[in-house]
């Protein structure tokens, strides 16, 4: 029997064999990164050499370093070297790696398609979308194959680039699209009912209400000289709401049925389309003595009735929000369009609408586009308070911009930027 070790002979052993296991694991680490092209190594008939193949090393050094899983395959398939990554994706330690088949970590169910890869691999290279197992789960991967030619000979390299991710961003990526294509459906719908209500609004509620101007202004017009001055006040109070009302109705109607697919473009002549507009106002610019100059506007692809409704707000505009000592003074012309938002390769045009009027405080530039804004007092100024709203609406169904420019008393300026040319849908 051997007498017992004492305590300072075990922690002697104990330190050996701590240095010997640095040192292995030092030689592992050189061979695998390269460090070294040879060893020599103790065996029964003395030293004995091993020799790494410098035309390896780089190989060696590569796979260490990639965030891919390497493994290299002999003709049978077994596991002749595997990198640190791989090794992790499959949840086992390198050293058990080593000498495996691969399909052991092929799930049964894929087991067809790897055969086939693995017996095309040596002719031509080629990717595969597959699962291999790592402990009892599947992980999605693509299989990357081709032939390298190593000190042993042919070998397959193979390439595993975990899909885990990725395929978890397109579950999330096709969700996303389908709850997107729900709610465009449902808005879809929802425009649908809105303009079903649009022309109710536009139909059924301008009945009554041109019963109430009528029976109105048939009151004022044949018992005025009986009613008493606070009711002939009141009564014309009602005939100038419903008056505003049927505006609103109307606007309200024109603004929604910009939501329906008219994208009919033809080239247009601005010139004679604004011709056109002005002959609506000949009697207000008559009555207000106001002057119109217009130089010459280009051709341009447009929905001609859409940029009518635009130049027909916008002189409006000019002439309502007139200064009430001062005709008013409307100038439309084409400008350099400078818009950085517009590609420099998109040919665009910019005209310029300008008038002398009561102008607006800048800070509001961006309300007065919105629905129902009003910068003024509708006693004084009538309106419904959408049609730049509208404005807006049309410019941008048109692929183009308004901009607005304008200080209290000195007038505004809009800036209309349009492409010369439509995209239409292929």
């Amino acid at each position: 029997m051997k007498p017992a070790k004492t305590y300072e002979q075990l922690v002697q052993e104990n330190e050996a064999l701590q240095i010997q296991l640095e040192e292995a694991t030092e030689t592992i680490h050189a061979i695998r990164t390269g460090q070294v092209d040879a060893l020599v190594v103790q065996g029964k008939d003395g030293h004995e050499l091993y020799s790494l193949k410098t035309a390896d090393q780089t190989y060696r050094v590569f796979i260490e370093t990639m965030n891919e899983g390497a493994v290299t395959l002999n003709e049978e398939g077994l596991i002749l070297y595997c990198n640190s990554k791989f090794a992790s994706m499959v949840a086992m330690p390198l050293s058990k790696v080593i000498a495996l088949s691969f399909d052991t970590f092929i799930p049964a169910t894929y087991k067809d398609r790897y055969n086939s890869l693995f017996n095309e691999g040596w002719t031509v290279d080629r990717k595969i979308e597959i699962c291999i197992l790592s402990n009892d789960r599947e992980v999605p991967c693509q299989l990357s194959v081709t032939t390298l030619e190593l000190d042993g000979g042919i070998s397959m390299s193979v390439i595993v680039t975990d899909l885990t991710v990725q395929k978890a961003t397109q579950r999330l990526l096709k969700s996303n699209n389908e709850r997107l294509e729900e709610m465009n459906t449902a808005l879809e719908v929802s425009n649908h009912d809105l303009q079903q209500f649009a022309s109710v609004a536009s139909h059924d509620l301008q009945e009554p209400l041109r019963k109430i101007q009528m029976f109105s202004e048939l009151l004022k017009d044949r018992h005025i000289d009986e009613l008493p001055a606070d009711s002939v006040r009141y009564l014309e109070k009602i005939i100038d709401s419903s008056n505003r009302m049927r505006t609103m109705i109307i606007d309200i109607l024109s603004y929604s049925r910009l939501s329906t697919h008219s994208d009919t473009y033809v080239l247009t002549d601005l010139n004679a389309l604004v011709q056109e507009v002005l002959k609506d106002f000949e009697l207000r610019i008559q009555e207000k003595n106001a002057r119109v100059r217009i130089d010459p506007l280009p051709e341009v692809e447009v929905n001609q009735g859409q940029i009518r409704q635009v130049f027909h707000n916008l002189i409006s505009n000019a002439l309502k929000f007139s200064k009430a000592d001062e005709p008013p003074v409307i100038e439309i012309k084409a400008v350099d369009p400078v818009d950085p938002a517009n590609p420099e390769d998109e040919p665009v045009c910019a005209i310029q609408i300008t008038d002398n009027g009561i102008g607006f405080d800048e800070q509001y530039v961006e309300k007065i586009f919105s629905l129902f804004q009003r910068l003024n007092t509708k006693d004084i100024y009538e309106g419904s308070g959408i049609g730049l709203a509208v404005t807006k609406r049309i410019i941008d169904k048109h692929n183009g911009r308004i901009r607005a420019q304008s200080k209290e008393g000195m007038g505004s300026t809009f800036i209309i930027s349009l492409p010369l040319k439509q995209h239409k849908p292929a």
